[in-house]
């Protein structure tokens, strides 16, 4: 079965940063699109495609949220700058079976538990 496991979440002052990672066990990222979403409406952030890294970003992420891959270890990123109180959310990692990345939660198939961001003073 697929597991889906995120960390990386803290703490950190206005205008820090922090790197989200999402592990992917089961079977080789070539097989997923991987997406990352925040809150308890599970906003979009970013999805990125585990076969030719092709990425999509939402509102939330353009312009301070990087998401990146290393297919060798099962493992995509999110690294987070220039992060805003509003950025305070738990953050959930999911998987897509579908090779290119889809918009909405309901499209993706396995779930992390989420890490939580919080950005404070």
């Amino acid at each position: 079965q697929v597991q889906v496991v995120e960390s990386g979440g803290g703490l950190v002052q206005p205008g820090g940063s922090l790197r989200l990672s999402c592990t992917i066990s089961g079977s080789t990222l070539d097989n997923y699109s991987i997406g990352w979403f925040r809150g308890n409406k599970y906003e979009g952030v970013s999805c990125i495609s585990g076969l030719d890294g092709s990425i999509y970003d939402e509102r939330a992420a353009k312009g301070r949220f990087i998401t990146s891959k290393d297919n060798a270890k099962n493992t995509v990123y999110l690294q987070m700058t220039s992060l805003k109180p509003e950025d305070t959310n738990i953050y959930y990692c999911a998987v897509s079976t579908s090779t290119y990345c889809l918009r909405g939660p309901g499209t993706y198939d396995y779930w992390g538990q989420g890490t939580q961001v919080t950005v404070s003073s």
